[in-house]
């Protein structure tokens, strides 16, 4: 059973052939579509690499795949033969609507699952000490939730039991989602030329050719030069010969000898204009919205486009409250149920728009943000003693001129890791009062 697994639904031959892809049979493997790409500049959601794609495509199939993902959970056992096991879906309780089970405990192929679902309902032993076989053992419930691919439901297409080489049994199940691409997925030609989609705008507004031909791709100029896919624009000529002429695909071979087959740009292009095309490719086309003829000539034809599986439903995060890290006390990130990460990037953007109180706010007190006593003599740090409910200097074991500071924890681990390789690092304080106003008013999340 594969663990990820990627399947497109409407898949193609590509229209330009290399001799290396037919070597290795990948004409055979159908892994993209033949996408009409219009290059050229529209509403400025192509900027960079970015790809403006039509609605009307997507609705028709262009790009849908099914996504597919193996969980798998382990029956652990114990001693005296006890380990845990499947039960029946029970018939009253809360946990009811939540199971879509079939009476062995596990869920049918076939079956919906929704995020929160239980997909194995799974029962542990509470004692195993005092217990010799299974009789008098008393089991506590523990079943097995769905978090969801990507929080939406999914599909259990298959069910199966397993055993390792330890002897040790479980269950694998396998999920499949079919998905429209939405903005923020990404996309690439042959050539790897990648590209996020920046909006999906309706075949209304599109632009048109001449003959009614609506492109479904539409991609930035620069991404070419800066990707330096000229390959790309080779490609375009010969898929868009191949499709008015007929017959078997061209040869798009690069650095191929003249007795190799290979066809040339120019033999492909006088092939357009015996098809009374653009000897370079380009069309005329008209506006969408306004209706008008555009006032220049526009390079579109059909590129072989595949859809990658960077995809934003996978990689959009959010939370509101996490676990903490054991160690650093700062907020977990990448993994379920976690926010993104204000990483350094992000806090270089914030201090060039001049934000730092956001800057204070996130990396502090909405992270790790923690009290410590520092001796205003020697500047080590103190501690408060809760029985004598004073603040004492662990270094010169002073009990006056002890200053309370909020400061991020991973600061004072720092501190006490350097004093652990017999490195003292003081803190030196400010004359003045601190101002804790802004500490009062922003709200703190407690982890």
């Amino acid at each position: 059973m594969d663990t990820e697994l990627n399947l497109l639904v409407y898949p193609q031959k590509p229209l330009l052939m290399t001799r290396t892809i037919e070597l290795v049979g990948y004409d055979k493997l159908g892994a993209g579509q033949n996408a009409t790409v219009a290059v050229m500049s529209f509403s400025g959601y192509d900027m960079g690499d970015a790809i403006v794609m039509n609605k009307a495509s997507l609705e028709r199939g262009f790009g849908r795949c099914t996504v597919m993902r193996s969980f798998s959970t382990k029956l652990q056992s114990y001693e005296y033969g006890i380990q845990e096991k499947t039960v029946r879906p029970c018939s009253e309780g809360s946990d009811t609507k939540r199971m879509q089970l079939d009476m062995d405990g596990l869920p049918a192929p076939g079956e919906i699952i929704k995020p929160g679902d239980i997909v194995i309902n799974k029962q542990t032993p509470k004692d195993t000490w005092n217990a010799f076989g299974n009789r008098g053992v008393e089991y506590k419930d523990t079943p097995v939730t769905f978090n969801g691919l990507g929080g939406e439901p999914s599909v259990v297409d298959k069910v199966a039991r397993f055993s390792d080489f330890g002897g040790i049994c479980g269950i694998k199940y396998l999920m499949r989602q079919t998905r429209q691409p939405e903005v923020g997925d990404q996309f690439s030609s042959r050539h790897g030329q990648k590209g996020v989609c920046g909006a999906i705008i309706q075949q209304e507004d599109f632009p048109f050719s001449e003959r009614g031909i609506c492109p479904d791709l539409i991609i930035n100029p620069h991404a070419f030069p800066s990707g330096m896919t000229v390959g790309s624009m080779i490609e375009l000529l010969g898929a868009k010969a191949r499709v008015s002429v007929g017959g078997s695909p061209y040869n798009g071979s690069a650095f191929e000898e003249s007795s190799g087959g290979a066809d040339k740009v120019e033999e492909i292009c006088k092939e357009l204009v015996k098809k009374k095309f653009s000897y370079s490719g380009k069309e005329f086309l008209y506006s969408g919205i306004t209706g008008s003829c555009l006032q220049a000539y526009v390079f579109m034809g059909p590129i072989y486009y595949q859809t990658l599986r960077h995809m934003v439903m996978d990689k959009m995060h959010s939370s509101y409250q996490s676990k903490p890290h054991q160690l650093t006390r700062q907020p977990t990130y990448r993994s379920d149920q976690d926010g993104v990460r204000v990483g350094e990037n992000e806090r270089n953007c914030l201090t060039a728009h001049g934000a730092s109180m956001v800057i204070f706010e996130r990396l502090m007190l909405s992270s790790d943000v923690t009290t410590i006593e520092v001796c205003g003599v020697c500047g080590s740090l103190g501690y408060y003693n809760r029985r004598s409910g004073k603040k004492i200097c662990s270094s010169c074991q002073k009990e006056t001129d002890i200053s309370t500071q909020k400061v991020p924890y991973a600061c004072k681990l720092l501190i006490q890791e350097l004093q652990s390789m017999n490195i003292s690092m003081k803190l030196k304080l400010a004359e003045e009062e601190i101002n804790d106003d802004l500490l009062n008013h922003v709200a703190v999340n407690e982890f």
